[in-house]
Parts: structure tokens; sequence; C-alpha cells
């Protein structure tokens, strides 16, 4: 008697061909992005399911995970997983996969746009042509970006690409890590800095950091105080990492000059936000990734963590790979 096909559950937005590759070997139950799976999905499902495909909307806590007893793998369609309780999925031999690599060039790329809007005021330089003031004056002048410090508080792939960027600006980077990139910094890339002299110096702080119980607000007050009046903050890692009201009354006060944001504490934000009000602000709409050929790319992988590890082959990219030797067991 032919084995049926693993049911697998996917909560993300899967083109047709790469949907294709997953229902040649597996039985599909598509629930909508964001909606709790111990609730969404019908008991006989959850009793079978072997593997979810999801992005950062939907969560996978300990209750979620509980109610899955037969997945071996959760697949994140993203780099952060802070949707998932990886420590729980750990103690169940739940492996869990994320995107990581493929949306380096892209954040990076947005994080230099945040630092041109910033410094040029392209922003208020669109708005200053559409409303008619040209007809009346020339723009208010902005600044140069040669001279002035990148600081990058994280320094991994996304920190270091945004490093390169910033040289071919003629710009001075800096940056702060748990640990010393010395490749980088024998490469000329960037400098190291103590934290506080991280603030002290940059006239951009970039935060690349992930989102967990140490960084979770971790840029608020203390370091908004720190920094130069002069000085922008831009952040394209999670919006949780900044202590938003902090955020706000720092750039309302003027202690700082601005923002670029492409995360926020609670997403999506309307108009009513006081961001939104906020002149001296840059926002994108969690947009980092968001190109056609990296959105693409990170689908990929994920889809591809998701049938290698039902499949009995190691996924290209593992949150928890110590789980990977006892795979395909059920958890309690």
């Amino acid at each position: 008697m032919p084995q049926s096909p693993p049911t697998v559950i996917v909560c993300a937005p899967v083109p047709p061909d790469l949907r294709a590759a997953i229902e040649a070997v597996c039985r599909i139950v598509d629930i909508p992005t964001g909606l709790r799976l111990d609730e969404a999905v019908s008991a006989a499902d959850r009793a079978v399911a072997r593997g979810v495909l999801c992005t950062v909307r939907t969560p996978v806590d300990a209750a979620t995970l509980d109610a899955l007893p037969a997945v071996s793998v959760v697949s994140n369609f993203a780099v952060g997983y802070d949707n998932i309780d990886v420590p729980h999925a750990t103690r169940g031999g739940v492996l869990v996969c994320n995107t990581p690599g493929v949306l380096d060039r892209a954040v990076a790329d947005l994080t230099m746009g945040f630092v041109l809007c910033l410094a040029r005021d392209m922003v208020k330089g669109d708005a200053f042509v559409r409303q008619g003031a040209w007809l009346r004056g020339p723009a208010p002048l902005t600044s140069d970006l040669a001279g002035k410090t990148l600081g990058l508080l994280g320094m991994g792939r996304i920190g270091r690409m945004v490093a390169r960027r910033a040289q071919a600006f003629d710009m001075r980077v800096v940056y702060h890590n748990r640990s010393r990139d010395m490749p980088s910094e024998d490469e000329g890339l960037a400098a190291y800095r103590s934290r506080d002299e991280l603030l002290a110096e940059s006239d951009f702080l970039s935060v690349h950091v992930p989102l967990s119980a140490e960084t979770r607000g971790s840029v608020g007050e203390r370091e908004f105080e720190a920094m130069k009046r002069s000085a922008y903050l831009i952040n394209t890692s999670r919006g949780p990492v900044v202590d938003e009201a902090a955020l706000i009354r720092a750039l309302q006060e003027d202690r700082i000059a601005g923002a670029g944001l492409d995360v926020m504490e609670r997403e999506p934000v309307g108009p009513a936000s006081p961001l939104c009000a906020l002149p001296n602000v840059v926002l994108q709409a969690h947009a980092g990734s968001a190109t056609v050929e990296t959105r693409r790319a990170m689908m990929e992988l994920a889809v591809a963590n998701l049938l290698d590890a039902l499949e009995g082959r190691q996924p290209r990219a593992m949150v928890n790979p110590p789980v990977r030797g006892g795979m395909g067991a059920a958890h309690a």
C-alpha cells in the first residue's frame, strides 16, 4: 500500500512553480499569513502535519508547537525567527530553518538609501518641487556624505555589506559587535569602537542586530542622549530593538537630527502613528528585502529548506542544527 505524502502547512505567498515543487511530494494545507496555527488548522491536519512554511507574521510559540505533534521542521520565510520559540522547538526535536544570506544586499542597499535620503533631505526635496516651492527660490542646502562617520551597531553579513557601500561614498566606518570582526578590520573596512564610543562618534548610527531578550529596547533614552544632536538613527533590523517611545521623544525634542526606519515596534503602522507626523523621519514598510529578485531567492531557499528536511537531506540554513541528528521524531 503506497505511503501517503506528508502534510505541510503553508502560510506564506509561494509562487506557482515553487508551490508545484511542494505539491509534487507533499499535501498542502493553506492557512492565511498571521493566523495562529493551533486555532486555524483543523485538529485532523494538526495531528498529521509534518512541516510548516511560514513568515515572521505567523506565531509559532510553545502552544502552537505542542498542537502540532508530528511537525519536524518549521521553515521561516525570513532571516529573523523571533516569531518562533526556538528553545521549545529544539527541546521537541523540531528543526527551525530561515533564509540568511540571500537578502543581505537588498537590506544593505536600503540602508544606504536611508543615509542618502537623510543627508540630502531627498523626501523634502521631492515635495519642494511638487508643491511649486522651487518657483519661489532655491531649495535649502543639505549635507555631504564624504567624511561623515557611519556607525554600525552589529557587524554581521549585512553590516559588512553596508560598510562596503559606505566606503564608496568616502565615509568613515566604525562598528561595535559582541565579538571583533578582525578580517574586516584588517581589510580596512571598519574600525572597532566600544558601544559608547560608537554612539558618540557616529553621524549615522545604523542598527544591524537580531531581536532577542538582550537586544529588545536596547537602543533607548541612554543611547539617544549619547548621540550627537546632528546624528541620524537608521533601523533596518527589527523594530523592537529600538525603544520607539524614547525615539519619538528624542526626535520631537531635536536631541537627534532624524531617523530612517524600515521597521517599527508594531507593524503595520498607520497615519495616526506619531512617527508619521515627524518631518525628520523617513519611513518604509518593512521593505528591506522587498525586491522581486530577493523575495524570489528567499522563497526558493525556504522551500528548499522545507523539502530537504522532510526528505532527509541537510537544509542549507538551520537555526538549531543540533536537532538535525534527531529529525523526524515527534515531540511532546
